[in-house]
């Protein structure tokens, strides 16, 4: 199953040639036919109120996208959730915990009267304490649990019922919700969406056939559209573009800057000139490896050997060893990954090579007044009921 992933992977990206992989796209993109017609009609539904809209008694802050994957939308969130609690707001990220393993027992909550909470999401973190691992919170949210004091971190697909946790049980009066574009069943009273300058509109053509979740034109529900990976260049011409689908949200122009080194298994850091003219191997499970192994050749370091696997592919110990082996008869310097892969790494039984993760942040190059205009409109907002009350709304 995971090479037919890998393959395609391949098919939907244009990589694989062959017969075989033409009969797959032609399948493909009669299915996208059938997808575009039930996105439209979900939207109507909710448009319509014909499908019901809960509201909860906070601020709600989407953060999303339009394509599947490869945006950088969890180093985002983290920058948000950070600058929100440095703030003093009481945040609660709740995410879906994509490929996250289901609990061999359940989690237990007590609330103030010292009675057991039921029905709870997975609580990755409470903002004080990490409980889950990466195999039960899902890559991301553990990585975010991880980098986030003071923020707490709940998993479940039914977003409704972790945000009434994280208010009632954690007291949260700020609601993000990771990757909460398309999940219409809480009221968002910000979306924020994000377009990845290198790749804004995927393949261009709708699942299963590319990597758009939606058309184009749903640019126009964003209230902040923020580009993402700008890498220095000037992003007119895609401004210009988006500006047909929407033109009130304000853009904000970021790029997924590279921090420092980490070793994944010793936690030592090395500073980015570490990394010139080293012979490294880049090895990563995420949506778009050609933007993070550019990102490694362009701090000096020569790549010469790329593994790739599927998004979130976990690894096991013989893909590891398996690829330690061969990076050290290739005798290469160290291996890099990502920080998403590298929660998912199990420790060689031999180390005859290094491994380091490439730790990102986020640096806005354009729009910093409608950044921090945003920020200041959820912080200033009064503290909501203590309950969370439910309507019919848009």
């Amino acid at each position: 199953m995971d090479e037919f992933a890998e393959w395609g992977t391949e098919v939907v990206f244009g990589r694989a040639r062959g017969f075989r992989a033409w009969m797959m796209r032609c399948a493909l993109r009669f299915a996208s036919f059938f997808f575009y017609v039930l996105v439209k009609v979900r939207l109507f539904l909710f448009t319509r109120r014909i499908k019901t809209v809960r509201y909860l008694s906070t601020f709600v802050v989407s953060v999303g996208n339009i394509t599947a994957g490869g945006t950088g939308k969890t180093p985002v969130v983290e920058f948000l959730a950070r600058t929100l609690a440095e703030r003093g707001r009481k945040c609660a990220i709740l995410t879906r915990g994509y490929k996250s393993e289901p609990l061999d027992e359940p989690q237990e909550w007590m609330d103030k009267e010292g009675k057991p909470v039921k029905n709870l999401p997975k609580i990755a973190s409470d903002g004080e304490t990490r409980y889950l691992s990466p195999l039960y919170a899902g890559d991301e949210p553990f990585m975010l649990a991880k980098n986030l004091d003071g923020v707490a971190v709940l998993v479940d697909k039914d977003r409704v019922k972790s945000g009434i946790f994280a208010i009632e049980q954690l007291g949260a009066n700020t609601l993000i919700l990771d990757d909460g574009m398309q999940y219409l069943k809480l009221k968002h009273e910000i979306d924020i969406v994000l377009v990845d300058c290198g790749f804004p509109f995927g393949t261009g053509a709708l699942l299963p056939r590319g990597t758009m979740r939606e058309p184009r034109s749903s640019l126009a529900r964003a209230s902040y559209i923020i580009l993402t990976k700008s890498g220095g260049k000037p992003q007119g011409e895609l401004i210009s573009t988006i500006r047909r689908y929407n033109k009130v949200a304000d853009i904000i122009v970021t790029n997924h800057a590279p921090a420092h080194l980490e070793n994944l298994f010793t936690g030592e850091r090395k500073p980015l000139s570490f990394l010139k003219d080293k012979y490294v191997a880049c090895m990563s499970g995420i949506a778009r490896p050609e933007s993070f192994e550019g990102l490694v050749e362009g701090l000096g370091a020569h790549v010469e050997i790329r593994r790739r696997y599927p998004d979130h592919y976990w690894f096991d110990q013989e893909d590891l060893e398996t690829f330690v082996d061969r990076c050290a008869e290739r005798a290469m310097d160290l291996i890099v990954t990502t920080e998403k892969d590298a929660v998912r790494f199990l420790k060689p039984g031999e180390m005859d090579v290094p491994i380091y993760f490439l730790r990102i942040h986020i640096e806005i190059e354009q729009g910093e007044e409608y950044w921090n205009r945003m920020i200041d409109r959820i912080c200033a907002l009064a503290e909501p009921q203590p309950q969370p009350q439910w309507s019919e709304v848009l």
